[in-house]
């Protein structure tokens, strides 16, 4: 078993991140698509949209449009479907997720009860006519009702018709892989996915093996919990994972790293943003079909011929003797070097997803505040890390103001000195301003230890 200190673990998940070495930079954003595996997709946007930020980060100054055309073009490169959250995925893995395209179809809903009659109407209308947007067949939402009551506009206000499609796309029977003006385009399957693609049938094990195979090449070094998180596993299709990191089929090796727990606590830490529970809860409990989760009593299933147990303490009888982690065979194979990239680090990166997996990596207590009161905001709005030198150093919630980048809240991690890393947060403060377009950054506030700095380092 190899033993990893904790700053070579972070190098090793730096580099199969993306954001040491040149190689990250290989391919430009499809080439990073298939390096991570998923980039998760979300409405918010400060400085650009969060799988655009995921591809600057790591690119650099790409353009934008280059990151639209590798994520939703035609032919289809990519799909958008529950991984993590809703992602975007590379099409190849179209026949990977039809576990959870399964559960989904077995449970009969997501959120919403699915409207009788409108499913079938809808699909014989995109069999019919082609692909729809949502604006195409009624909108996506439902309308207010008439004592002014609820919030139309939010996710559960959804219109008959947008549950219809969103639940066909659940099922596997349409697929995103293009959008307009931010709408998904639904079209069918069939019609999109690749022949050779939709002919391959998988079983539920051989797609969590395959899975799990990807999830650990994605983050070089990953505990249990962080190979659930990735891939929001729970139930039986978790139990498939265990079998799959013990038989050694998902390719994986175990390894300890210095500072890490001596065992993984499978459900600790969460996800590393508060929009996270939400998605994440969709797509996971789907994967347990009746949302039974890992550890509690003891669900016997069949795996590659074999009973597999969940259950911690099964779990625990059959683990390797003092495996901590597992990691990717070829990222231990060299040793990672390059530049470190030096960035704002998106709040839906999948960098940092897991808080726990954040702070045992990076020492960095992370929590998104989009929903938190204003006045009990500790660091700001839509507060992004900063990457430097390899490492989490602050975190800045910005804003756009014209053509000036605003640094609403600006800070430093604790024990840090402003006077050696108030360059490297001006040179991420302006690399992010020139990429949007801005030709000016303000800092409004800023730590008392590293104003003084930021006078000669931000202008």
């Amino acid at each position: 078993m190899t033993d990893l200190t904790a700053d070579e673990a972070r190098r090793i998940i730096l580099r199969a991140q993306g954001l040491l070495g040149a190689e990250g930079r290989q391919g430009g954003p499809r080439g990073m698509l298939r390096r991570l595996g998923a980039v998760q997709l979300d409405t918010i946007s400060v400085l650009a949209r969060s799988h655009e930020l995921v591809a600057y980060a790591r690119l650099g100054a790409v353009g934008r449009a280059a990151v639209e055309r590798a994520y939703w073009h035609e032919p289809a490169q990519s799909f958008e479907y529950w991984c993590h959250a809703a992602c975007i995925l590379p099409i190849e893995h179209w026949p990977l997720y039809a576990f959870r395209r399964r559960a989904y179809r077995e449970r009969g809903f997501r959120w919403h009860d699915v409207p009788n009659g409108q499913v079938e109407k809808l699909l014989q209308q995109v069999r019919e006519s082609g692909p729809v947007t949502t604006a195409e067949v009624g909108g996506a939402r439902a309308a207010r009702r008439s004592d002014g009551d609820g919030q139309a506009g939010e996710w559960w206000d959804w219109s008959e018709s947008k549950i219809a499609l969103e639940w066909l796309l659940d099922i596997g029977e349409l697929v995103c892989t293009r959008r307009v003006g931010w709408r998904r385009v639904y079209d069918l399957a069939e019609r999109v996915v690749p022949a050779d693609l939709l002919a391959e049938d998988l079983t539920d094990e051989e797609c969590v093996v395959r899975l799990a195979r990807i999830a650990g090449r994605a983050l070089g070094v990953a505990t249990r919990g962080d190979l659930i998180d990735f891939l929001r596993l729970k139930g039986k299709h978790a139990a498939m994972l265990d079998e799959c990191l013990l038989s050694g089929a998902a390719g994986l090796v175990p390894v300890t790293v210095s500072g890490w727990p001596a065992r993984d606590a499978s459900r600790g830490g969460g996800s590393a943003n508060g929009r996270g529970a939400g998605d994440g809860d969709a797509s996971g409990s789907a994967s347990g079909g009746s949302g039974s989760g890992s550890g509690s009593g003891k669900v016997t299933i069949a795996v590659n011929g074999r009973a597999a147990a969940s259950g911690r303490a099964a779990v625990r009888a059959k683990t390797v003797k003092g495996a901590a982690a597992w990691a990717d065979p070829e990222a231990l194979a060299s040793e990672p070097r390059g530049r470190h990239r030096t960035t704002l680090v998106s709040p839906f990166d999948s960098l940092i997803w897991h808080r726990g997996r954040t702070e045992r990596v990076f020492g960095f207590a992370y929590t998104l505040e989009l929903y938190v009161p204003r006045h009990k905001r500790v660091h700001g709005y839509f507060t992004m890390p900063v990457l430097a030198g390899g490492r989490l150093i602050g975190r800045v919630d910005p804003a756009r103001e014209g053509s000036t980048l605003v640094a609403r809240q600006l800070s430093l991690e604790p024990g840090l000195s402003g006077a050696r890393w108030a360059d490297a947060l001006r040179d991420a403060l302006w690399s992010a301003a020139e990429w949007v377009g801005c030709d000016a950054v303000r800092v409004e506030r800023a730590d008392p230890g590293l104003a003084a700095h930021l006078e000669t380092a931000v202008r």
